[in-house]
């Protein structure tokens, strides 16, 4: 019979799928993989009372950055305003809806649900056990797509962009936003997975004895993804969370390059068509990407061209194409390098966000150069493909299964006997 106290110190890795028993942490320290390097724990002291009070002061700072104006431009005696939540709007009102949307979700909604989630699962708000499995489980699938800090580097971007053309200020609401931003990003950081699911409710304890520096597939064990969980293999749902999972993520490898097949079809067209459309004294200028990238380069903008063209350019381009090298690999093809490929792995997930940069600067520039008969700047259809391009991308990176990368490697040799 398995022991409670040793199963529950002991986890599979969610990247290669080995057993791990985890040390004793002292406070501030995390617990990392031996083998693929993941970060498996971290041990935080006061873990109530710190994401409380980074979770209530983020949403704070979010409550005042939506209600007072947050750039302003004058251009020839005309100026122009915008609150945070005017830019949605605007986008809306040029039947843009879906970067309208994007906005909305990726930079406001999407933070602002999984912060109350903190605040309500960290301070044991009586819910009922099914409310708090459901804020655990999106809290967690959620986090990644809250991309304020892109956005705020995109709104540098656009600042330097418009430079050329008048006058920008910032409005009493960019400093508190800035805060939003730095605030949200710790809050998560201070919130432990395993620890807030143990918190929720105790691991279930495997039936059968564990074995150290095994993974858990040669084991007939399986992790559950949402919660951590160690199952056994044919278990299908886990009984702490209720998540649906199987030993390896179902057609993994079908779903990751179908997606990633669709993101290339919409990859051309996206840096085909123009992305913005300015309007200066009646005449319309039409703007790709890499024209934008041209023309900050030809005004002497060089770092700010440079980040434009390695976040909406190479990056996606070198994100498609280590996707297809990962497929290729974990389908047992090519020479067998866990390491390197994993690292690439971790990478693609890391980056491939950033390339929203370029459709939060259109966003900005849309929702601010309004100047009537002198100078416009409206969306174009290229911006929609490309949004849908990095959000297509990140659902294959997220559907992708990194642990088929490890499945030709041979365990460890510090199996616990």
């Amino acid at each position: 019979m398995c022991d409670h106290h040793h199963a529950g110190q002991r986890v599979l890795c969610p990247q290669c799928d080995m057993l791990v028993e985890l040390p004793h942490l002292d406070h501030g320290h995390k617990a990392s993989c031996p083998r693929c390097g993941t970060t498996l724990t971290t041990q935080w002291d006061e873990p109530r009372q710190r994401p409380t009070a980074y979770a209530l002061a983020a949403l704070f700072m979010l409550l005042l950055a939506n209600l007072f104006p947050f750039v302003n431009m004058n251009v020839a005696g005309l100026s122009s305003e915008i609150e945070p939540m005017q830019i949605p709007t605007i986008l809306l009102s040029e039947d843009y809806a879906s970067l309208g949307t994007f906005f909305l979700l990726f930079v406001q909604l999407v933070p602002a649900f999984c912060l109350v989630a903190i605040l309500l699962l960290v301070n044991r708000v009586p819910l009922s056990h099914a409310v708090q499995k459901f804020l655990a489980r999106w809290l967690f699938q959620l986090k990644a797509w809250g991309m304020t800090e892109i956005f705020m580097a995109g709104v540098l971007v656009s600042f330097v962009k418009l430079m050329a053309y008048g006058d920008i200020g910032v409005g009493s609401s960019f400093i508190p936003l800035c805060l939003f931003c730095l605030l949200q990003l710790r809050a998560f950081q201070c919130v432990d997975r395993r620890w807030l699911w143990n918190d929720i409710e105790p691991m279930p304890v495997p039936a059968q004895p564990l074995k150290v520096g095994v993974t858990g597939i040669r084991q007939g064990l399986r992790a559950c993804n949402c919660c951590t969980a160690i199952l056994p293999a044919d278990q299908r749902i886990c009984p702490r969370c209720g998540a649906t999972g199987h030993v390896r993520k179902k057609n993994s490898l079908q779903w990751t390059l179908a997606l990633l097949i669709t993101s290339v079809l919409f990859y051309f067209p996206a840096n085909i068509l123009p992305v913005m459309v300015t309007d200066l004294l009646g005449t319309k200028m039409p703007s790709t990407i890499l024209a934008g990238v041209v023309l900050l380069w030809s005004e002497g903008s060089y770092p700010v061209a440079g980040v434009i063209f390695i976040a909406s350019i190479m990056v996606p381009t070198l994100k498609m194409i280590a996707i297809g090298w990962l497929c290729f690999s974990a389908s047992g093809r090519g020479r067998r390098d866990s390491e390197k490929m994993h690292l690439i792995y971790e990478i693609v997930e890391f980056v491939g966000r950033w390339s929203m940069i370029d459709v939060f600067v259109i966003a900005v520039l849309s929702a601010l150069v309004r100047m009537g008969g002198l100078m416009n700047i409206y969306p174009a259809m290229g911006a929609v493909m490309f949004a849908l391009v990095v959000v297509i991308t990140m659902f294959s990176a997220i559907i992708f299964d990194p642990r088929l990368l490890w499945d030709r490697e041979p365990d460890s040799s510090h199996e616990e006997k």
